[in-house]
This record gives C-alpha cells, sequence and structure tokens, in this order.
C-alpha cells in the first residue's frame, strides 16, 4: 500500500471545527453505526463514502442534530457538546444539506429561505430585503429560478439548489452536504462543486456524501470510508476512484457494464412516430427492438423525461402513430400501457415511485393486484410469497420484511422499485435515471439486472444524466436538445464527448429514422 492508499490516523489531526468520538447509534436491537471517530478541519473538504446502508446518512444525522446517538459524544474545539435538535446544531454553525428534498411547495423561494427567521421592518415582513438577499444567494449557487418563484413549480434540480441555498443563508462553521449534487445537471454539478471549493478556501469545514466517486476525487483532502455501519479508515486525497470503490464493497470490482452484443435482426417492438408533449418533446420519433438498450442523453431540461411522461399519458401529448408489439395504441394511459405491456420507471421513486410509509408487499405488488389478488379478498400469503421471491431475484437487503418502503436505503428502494413494474412481465422497459443516488456496489447489480432484460428479450429505454452510465448501457444513444431528438449515436460514435456536443453545440446533428435495423456491433 502505497502513501496515497495508507489511511491516516483522526488523533493525529488538531484542532477540528468538529469531532466525533465513539458514536454509535442503535435502534432497539439493530446497531446502524458502530464506534466511529471523524474530525473535520477547518478549511478542508472530507468525503465520507460508502455504499447504501453503510451508515452514512445516519452518521449525518448524529453530527448534525437530527439523530441522538446511543454511545460516543462530539466537541467543538475542546468542548464537548450535545445538540438535542438540528436547530440547536444550526446555531452552533453546523448546518446539514439533506438529500431529500425538505421545502413547503406552495410557498416562494424567499418565503422557503427565510421560513421561521423573517427578515422584519418595524412589525412587517420585508419581502423586499428577503427576496434581494435570495437572489444573492441563488446567484451564488449557480440557481436558476426567481425568489418569487412557487418552489412547488420548479424541477427537482431546482429545488435541490433551493435547499442549498437555505443551508448556506447564514454563514456556518460545519456544513454537511448528503448526497447535493444527485438531481443536478452537470453544469449545476460544476457550480455547486465551486461553491464547496468556495466555502473551504473561507475557512469552513466541509462534510460531503456523495455516490460519484468523480467528485470525490476532485474535492476531496481526505476521505473516509463507512461499511456495513463501522468505519473502515481515513485516507488522504490521492485515493483513484477504482480504489475507493473496492474499499467501499470490500472486495475489487470487476468490469461494471455488462459486455455489448449483436443488435438481433428482429420487427421493432416500439415505434413512436412524431410525438410532441406540452412543454417537453416536439415532434420526438424512435425505434426500439427486442434485446436492445436505447439511451437517451441530452441535459436537463431537453425534454427526456417529460418525452416518456408524455409517452404514459401523465402529460398532455400528440404523435402521429405509435404501435407496441406492431399494434397501433390509441388509449394511453399507465394502466393502459402496463396491460399492453409497457412500463415506466419514474426519475423520482420517493415522490412519484414508491408508497414510503407503506410496507414492502405492499408497494411491490400494487401495479399488479389482479395477479396477486385474484378474487375478492385480499390474499396476504400471496404478497408475502411475491416479496419472498423479489427479495431473491433482486437481492434487496432487509433485515425486516416488516419495514415500509421509506426505511429502506436508495438503492434497496430502487431494486424495489425495479420488482414491483417487472411482476406485470412487460415487453418493454423505460427506467429513467436508473441508478440516481446509489452507491457502486447497487449500480452494478442494477446494471446486470437490465442486462438480464434484454438479454430475456426485453426492449429496454435508459433515460440517464450520468454519461457514464449511457455510454456503458447503451447499444444505441438518442440526444435531446430543446425538446427535439438532435442526434443518434451509434457503435464506436457512443463516447461522452460526443453526447455533449449533441447536447450544447446548437447544431442539428444528422438523427436517421432511429432504427437499428440491419445494424450490429459487438
Amino acid at each position: 500500500m502505497n502513501a496515497a492508499t495508507m489511511p491516516v490516523s483522526a488523533t493525529a489531526l488538531a484542532r477540528p471545527a468538529l469531532r466525533a468520538e465513539g458514536l454509535s447509534k442503535a435502534y432497539g436491537p439493530v446497531t446502524v453505526l458502530s464506534d466511529v471517530t471523524l474530525d473535520i478541519l477547518p478549511g478542508e473538504v472530507h468525503a465520507v463514502i460508502g455504499e447504501n446502508g453503510a451508515g452514512k446518512s445516519t452518521l449525518m444525522k448524529l453530527l448534525s442534530g437530527h439523530v441522538a446517538p446511543s454511545a460516543g459524544r462530539l466537541l467543538m474545539g475542546e468542548a464537548p457538546v450535545a445538540f438535542p435538535d438540528a436547530a440547536a446544531a444550526e446555531s452552533a454553525g453546523v448546518v446539514l444539506v439533506h438529500q431529500e428534498i425538505l421545502l413547503a411547495p406552495d410557498l416562494t423561494v424567499a418565503e422557503n429561505l427565510f421560513l421561521g427567521r423573517e427578515l422584519t421592518r418595524g412589525p412587517m415582513v420585508d419581502d423586499r430585503a428577503m427576496s434581494r438577499r435570495t437572489a444573492e444567494v441563488l446567484a451564488s449557487i449557480g440557481a436558476h429560478c426567481h425568489p418569487r418563484d412557487r418552489v412547488g413549480s420548479l424541477p427537482l434540480a431546482q429545488r435541490q439548489l433551493v435547499q442549498i441555498a437555505r443551508a448556506l443563508l447564514e454563514p456556518r462553521t460545519v456544513v454537511i452536504f448528503d448526497e447535493p449534487t444527485a438531481v443536478l445537471a452537470n453544469d449545476e454539478v460544476a457550480a455547486l462543486l465551486d461553491v464547496v471549493r468556495g466555502l473551504r478556501a473561507r475557512g469552513a469545514a466541509v462534510l460531503y456524501i456523495s455516490h460519484r466517486l468523480d467528485e470525490v476525487e476532485a474535492l476531496a483532502d481526505r476521505v473516509t470510508v463507512l461499511r456495513d455501519g463501522r468505519m473502515i479508515g481515513t485516507w488522504p486525497a490521492g485515493l483513484t476512484q477504482r480504489a475507493m470503490a473496492d474499499l467501499m464493497v470490500g472486495r475489487e470490482l470487476g468490469t461494471l457494464y455488462p459486455p455489448k452484443r449483436a443488435l438481433p435482426a428482429v420487427a421493432p417492438q416500439l415505434v413512436i412516430d412524431a410525438l410532441s408533449v406540452e412543454h417537453g418533446a416536439v415532434e420526438a420519433s424512435l425505434v426500439l427492438r427486442p434485446g436492445e438498450v436505447l439511451g437517451i442523453g441530452g441535459m436537463i431540461g431537453s425534454g427526456r423525461t417529460e418525452l416518456f411522461e408524455g409517452l404514459m399519458g401523465l402529460r398532455p401529448s400528440q404523435a402521429a402513430r405509435i404501435t407496441l408489439g406492431g399494434h397501433e395504441v390509441t388509449h394511453r394511459s399507465v394502466r393502459d400501457w402496463q396491460a399492453a405491456g409497457l412500463v415506466y420507471l419514474t426519475e423520482d421513486r420517493k415522490g412519484k415511485g414508491l408508497l414510503l410509509d407503506e410496507p414492502l408487499a405492499t408497494n411491490l405488488t400494487l401495479q399488479a393486484l389482479d395477479s396477486v389478488h385474484p378474487g375478492t379478498r385480499l390474499d396476504h400469503a400471496g404478497e408475502d410469497r411475491a416479496l419472498d421471491r423479489a427479495v431473491d431475484a433482486y437481492d434487496i437487503r432487509v433485515r425486516n420484511r416488516h419495514l415500509s418502503a421509506g426505511q429502506l436505503s436508495g438503492g434497496n428502494q430502487q431494486k424495489l422499485l425495479l420488482a414491483k413494474v417487472m411482476l406485470t412481465d412487460p415487453a418493454v422497459v423505460i427506467i429513467d435515471e436508473p441508478t440516481r443516488g446509489i452507491d457502486i456496489g447497487n449500480k452494478s447489480q442494477i446494471y446486470d439486472f437490465i442486462d438480464r432484460l434484454v438479454r430475456a428479450g426485453k426492449a429496454v429505454i435508459v433515460v440517464s444524466s450520468e454519461l457514464p452510465e449511457l455510454v456503458g448501457l447503451s447499444d444505441r444513444v438518442l440526444v435531446m436538445r430543446g425538446g427535439r431528438i438532435v442526434a443518434e449515436l451509434t457503435g464506436e460514435a457512443i463516447t461522452e464527448q460526443n453526447v455533449v456536443y449533441a447536447a450544447t453545440s446548437g447544431e442539428k446533428q444528422e438523427a436517421g429514422p432511429h432504427d437499428p435495423a440491419a445494424r450490429t456491433h459487438t
């Protein structure tokens, strides 16, 4: 092990802005975090990485007053501190930027930023001053929304930036980011990373949690690895992404993406001709064949998600002609498509894909009630059997089958969502952001599941913001810009550079009929 991969001792570091000593957390007999000791230093970015379920989010909540530890203590400087709640932590200068969006959707951006700490002029709330300060903070982090915009009307990425702006409204000693870029486009990610670097330059201590190891490699001064609720060690800058991935999973990872195979020369499974979606796609056409992964790329706002929400009947749309399995489809709703053999996995698994407060079995069988409950009475034993099969087939890791969906890690939630839609045995599967907010171990499993689908003759569409994922999985890539499909990439032309160029260049590239007929590659 060379110097770049040797762990460093926390005890060798002095004057931390925040120090955790022996932090542990148990819920009843289940210990989710055990004996973690780490320092967060002023003027550094300290990354914490680990697979889903490794204990990262629990650690963040302990450090920021959202959860009380079962054992261990916190220190600021040399003095022990106890945060009875998040408000106390924020008063001490420690703030957590949550992965989940915790904003009031019916309030404006400015009202959300100042909620509970409104500026006043005499007895009146000073809306003008709050809007002015909100605009300054939004500009500093690269957010493209207006202080008077209603938060519920904003895209998911902009809502995440508003949440970050709220956390940074006042000066902080310690800023904890939990997956801050999971829903951001590349330009928004770059702007946020500059914000993090600015915080470090001003002397703030930054704790940064991300599944995007390229961000960790670019930002982190030190990296702490958690695995199964325990701290594996802390390393200085210099770890490669491969070394970080191996430390996270405790084993060397093989090739992340399945090998590509020759495309079968078969009739199309899905043909979309000139589909236009309100405030989204414009006359989009594509052809999808069994045994193929069709990637959909483009920047956020390019119309990718809107195209398929329109297809599913979730947005107003018009199409000249759509066929599935050779038959024209005229009635398009989620239920109609499911009956015809096409399913859609939303990008927002927490908000639209799962009922977070409901049990796993209820979530799993919700779209396939007739197959699980064939009579007029609920067959709970049948639900349990279906859950047992899904847990085994999709490696959904749960200690207790009676948990609610919201108690699962992000990776296990995504596997539950995949199992849910596959319970209907569809011929076409559309997956929007298949691995958003998921660690590299679970990513590898999701990619393997997708490979199994196409090997079984299913047709798969993958919509993704992650360029390596798009390039590694896809047999073809269609790139969208401004609501239109502007390029089709095949074979060796499927590169990150070509996707970015097509998505941003403003030049119309020859996209052809978007049909892989008679085209093969290895």
